[in-house]
């Protein structure tokens, strides 16, 4: 039966607890039919899959799709930068396939420019925003095209993204893949919005999941009336192109301000003394929040806290300014390199619970 459970797979509970998504066979294969006609995937092409196959970002994208068209995989256990150039380089991939933290990494290889690249004809990203520092810096050392798209495991993995081989919008997620709908609708009252207009993205598509498993109440929450209540916080423009914001559920607010992590990440990715960091909404007991960040510098650079914040106050309005900088040697991330926001926030939580405890 098509529309039976296939696999569960645990979300990667960066927002909250791991629920387990059920899908069917028949979103399986529909998404990976979707994968492949995006992109034009056929049996002459050869995708480099880094990402684990238990992650349906990895399952579908990498797996699936060729396997459906007859294409080639060449498969490398683990995400090591040094080991991904010299496999591009090697095998020749026509398509590889990463998450924002890899192209950091690779981008800062010392020996980056021997490598060739030019056999790849789509890099596409996803699982986390893709900052234009990011997407400037990798496609200036390595000559390759990055493609942003949207997706999550509740609709099995991506289910829009900027056209292949069509208009490519900087910033934008792109456009629906075929036979998905989507839609804004706002916040507080759940009522289509227009083209500009920021509010929830919901979809609508045959990927979509049967459920979470032994989840009833949560399940009903984000399939209502055939629609998928991605939890995503963005607008479509006048083309149809959507853009993502932030995730609801890290929506900062400060003094009654709404601030949107992303606009945060975007410049810490910018400072050129900053190979990756990541902000998170802490409590304050005047503000309601306060922003945090978490910053790991290049290697050789040498920063202080003050420097940091002088940086985003000319940068930012005052109230979106991060009150406290953390510098790090590493910070933690998911199985498929996403940086873990929700981990560093628990676990400043932790420690100002214990510290009043004292």
């Amino acid at each position: 039966d098509p529309e039976e459970m296939a696999v569960l797979i645990y979300s990667g509970g960066t927002t909250g607890i791991a629920k387990g998504i059920m899908l069917s066979h028949f979103a399986i294969v529909a998404n990976a039919y979707q994968v492949a006609a995006w992109g034009g995937i056929d049996e002459t092409d050869r995708l480099l899959a880094v990402l684990p196959f238990f992650h349906g970002f990895g399952m579908c994208v990498n797996m699936n799709a060729p396997i459906l068209v007859g294409g080639e995989i060449t498969v490398l256990p683990r995400f090591q930068s040094k080991d991904v150039a010299k496999a591009v380089e090697k095998q020749k991939p026509t398509f590889f396939i990463g998450v924002p933290t890899m192209f950091v990494a690779l981008s800062n290889l010392p020996d980056i420019d021997r490598y060739d690249f030019s056999s790849l004809k789509g890099i596409f990203v996803g699982a986390a925003p893709l900052t234009q520092a990011i997407k400037d810096d990798f496609e200036a050392k390595t000559g390759g095209r990055m493609i942003e798209g949207y997706g999550l495991t509740e609709a099995v993995t991506a289910i829009m993204a900027n056209p292949y081989k069509g208009k490519h919008k900087l910033a934008s997620i792109g456009i629906p893949f075929s036979d998905v709908e989507a839609k804004i609708v706002g916040i507080d009252d759940g009522e289509d919005l227009p083209p500009g207009e920021l509010g929830e993205i919901l979809i609508k598509s045959p990927t979509m999941m049967l459920g979470y498993h032994n989840l009833p109440e949560e399940t009903a929450d984000a399939l209502r009336e055939g629609w998928l209540y991605t939890g995503d916080i963005g607008y479509m423009d006048e083309d149809g192109y959507f853009y993502i914001t932030d995730r609801k559920k890290e929506l900062i607010i400060i003094g009654g301000f709404n601030v949107f992590p992303r606009e945060i990440d975007e410049l810490i990715y910018q400072n050129p003394k900053v190979k990756e960091g990541v902000c998170v909404g802490l409590p304050d007991p005047f503000k309601g929040e306060r922003i945090k960040v978490y910053a790991v510098l290049k290697e050789g650079e040498t920063a202080t806290e003050e420097e940091l914040i002088d940086y985003f106050r000319e940068n930012l309005v005052d109230y979106k300014v991060p009150s406290e900088i953390e510098f790090r040697t590493e910070l933690p991330k998911s199985a498929i390199g996403k940086i873990l926001r929700r981990a560093l926030k628990e676990e400043e939580m932790r420690s100002t619970a214990e510290g009043t405890e004292e």
